[in-house]
């Protein structure tokens, strides 16, 4: 039976803003939470970045809803040592079973910020690949001497530790990162309803491993200024191909976003309060064989978001 949790969007708000929409959530009947992490937002727009494992140390202290990264890249930005680190005292502090180190290969918006370059996608591949290598030795408390083709690691140890190692999910848009998914992954993280791409995962490598998946909405009223909102914020989830992951600013998505139609966004995301309508966005990803989806309220009005699915959009989902 799939499950439903929310999408907590570090792109749009500030840390005391996620922390209340996590008790929200976990109120609404939400059972999990995902939660984004950025260096920078897609546009200014967007208007947020705060850190995202002090956000998860607050959560950890203000629900007892299960928390997964979507996702953190441990290639760049931040060392693989020092992610394992992070995911591993926010393990600790949410307790047995209640994170899921959601992991991916990047985007130069985030990663490019220390200056040095950015790889074309199969390198990055590689860089993950070895990332999670280096990450579960260290999970496992051994103390790790590592020299690889892009990671050299030192006498490393971690001495704060969960009961359980942390599962790592992969996230993956093509046939090369659905293989490295399904080989080395403990699940898959996804943010179309794609059975096609949900085949190939359980048929590499990934059966039995459950399948995470995320997808935006607009809840409100009037049905033209929620698409209105949707078309500000995130007309950039609207673009083709890898511009996602190679333009390196906000400024540089501002401008590409500016290609988006606003029909684009009215045709592609939930926006309104037709109860069907946001019903079947998310049976859609039941059907594809999601295990579990989590849901993001775009915009400033969350209490109207939380109320209109605790009473009318969860009770046909789960009742």
């Amino acid at each position: 039976m799939t499950r439903y949790g929310y999408f907590l969007s570090c792109e749009e708000h500030t840390p005391k803003a996620l922390v209340e929409q996590a008790r929200m959530a976990e109120d609404a009947g939400f059972t999990s939470l995902w939660i984004s992490d950025h260096f920078h937002p897609w546009t200014d727009a967007q208007g947020q970045s705060p850190f995202v494992w002090s956000v998860i140390g607050a959560i950890a202290q203000a629900t007892r809803l299960p928390v997964q990264t979507a996702v953190t890249c441990p290639t760049v930005r931040m060392h693989p040592v020092i992610t394992a680190q992070a995911a591993a005292t926010s393990a600790a502090l949410l307790g047995p079973g209640r994170f899921r180190l959601g992991v991916g290969s990047g985007e130069a918006l985030n990663e490019h910020v220390l200056g040095g370059p950015w790889p074309r996608a199969a390198v990055r591949l590689e860089m993950l690949e070895e990332a999670v290598e280096v990450m579960r030795l260290l999970f496992r408390g051994d103390r790790v001497n590592h020299r690889g083709r892009h990671y050299t690691v030192e006498n490393a140890r971690l001495y704060t530790l969960p009961d359980e190692p942390v599962p790592i999910d992969i996230s993956a848009f093509g046939p090369a990162a659905l293989e490295l998914a399904g080989r080395i992954g403990d699940g898959l993280v996804a943010i179309a309803p794609d059975k096609g791409a949900v085949k190939g995962f359980r048929g590499m490598g990934g059966a039995g491993k459950p399948v995470f998946g995320g997808v935006k909405v607009c809840w409100g009223p009037d049905r033209e200024a929620a698409v209105d909102t949707a078309h500000a914020r995130w007309a950039v989830e609207q673009l083709p191909g890898e511009l996602n992951q190679v333009l390196p600013t906000p400024t540089h998505f501002e401008q590409a976003a500016q290609l988006v139609p606003r029909e684009t966004v009215a045709r592609n995301v939930t926006c309104g309060d037709d109860v069907d309508a946001h019903v079947t966005a998310l049976r859609e990803f039941a059907a594809a064989g999601f295990d579990r989806v989590h849901v993001n309220q775009i915009g400033p009005d969350q209490r109207g978001f939380f109320d209109f699915y605790r009473t009318k959009v969860l009770p046909q989902l789960v009742g």
